[in-house]
């Protein structure tokens, strides 16, 4: 858990939970704070299996499960290739497209040119193509004067996406079963203050939906989860013009590590299920390995 990415914080509040469910479930947990020494520590424990609570670039872009893999030690959620592949939202937007999975109009664009003008009509939305928890994600309005006030610590290239407007809405993926649908309910954009902060945001699970658009949703994401090749739990989120019913609909990206902290969607939707928090984490650990 914890980490180098900028998704720290929010990792260390998942570790700390699910090393909690997981000695309530009877395994002996051994907490690390995965620094430059994270070798030299997986060593020292030698653990039967590693529970991956990291978030964010190293902890679920496939270098972290690269390295399991060399020091052949079990681990939990998607292996090298899937992990990669879902990070790269670009990428994996070609896996969705391939799968007849609809998706948003979107590009790569150099920040510089983003910064200087609008390199698609709004409204559109820019963010990184390699991080997740909404970190750096920018909306640009129709009514926008000019293009975005950018950060300076936006990476070089990044992803500018078509705005769809409409119901936020997300399924998660347990092994081989797509999980309950929740709608996302927020006062605007769901950031990542929306996402983590107490009262942020109000989840509806499962989300009231026609059944068509509930049943798209739930096929999308399993579809995604096995396309991408991913293991263990993933998350896929979506947005919904209901004004355009089913042709409203779009995938926007899948998380093969989705969060696990107090206010997170695959818990509630797993909990919808009948699956307690600790028999979640205690799937997840059973169901490890490596070569994923």
């Amino acid at each position: 858990m914890g980490g180098l990415s900028a998704e720290r914080e929010v990792s260390l509040v998942s570790g700390r939970g699910c090393a909690q469910a997981l000695r309530e479930a009877g395994y002996e947990v051994v907490e690390v704070d995965a620094g430059r020494d994270l070798v030299a520590r997986l060593c020292e424990i030698a653990p039967d299996v590693c529970f991956n609570a990291l978030h964010g670039r190293w902890g679920e872009d496939g270098c972290v499960q690269g390295l399991l893999e060399w020091l052949a030690v079990p681990y939990t959620h998607s292996g090298v290739l899937a992990s990669a592949l879902a990070m790269d939202k670009a990428r994996a937007k070609d896996v969705y497209r391939a799968q007849g999975i609809p998706v948003a109009a979107s590009l790569i664009a150099d920040v510089d040119e983003v910064r200087a003008r609008h390199v698609m009509a709004p409204p559109y939305v820019v963010k990184p193509n390699n991080e997740g928890s909404s970190v750096g994600i920018y909306i640009v309005h129709e009514a926008a004067n000019g293009p975005p006030v950018l950060a300076p610590d936006m990476p070089a290239r990044v992803m500018v996406e078509e705005y769809v407007p409409g119901r936020e809405l997300t399924v998660s993926v347990l092994g081989d079963r797509a999980l309950s649908v929740t709608e996302i309910v927020t006062d605007g954009w769901y950031d990542y203050h929306a996402k983590y902060a107490p009262g942020g945001s109000r989840h509806v699970c499962p989300a009231v939906l026609p059944d068509e658009i509930g049943a798209a949703c739930r096929d999308h994401a399993l579809r995604a989860h096995r396309a991408l090749g991913c293991r263990g739990l993933s998350r896929s989120d979506f947005r919904w013009d209901e004004a355009r019913g089913l042709a409203g609909l779009y995938i926007l990206e899948t998380n093969t590590q989705p969060g696990m902290t107090p206010t997170s969607l695959s818990p509630e939707q797993a909990a919808a299920e009948g699956m307690s928090f600790a028999d979640l984490c205690a799937w997840l650990v059973e169901d490890a390995s490596c070569n994923r």
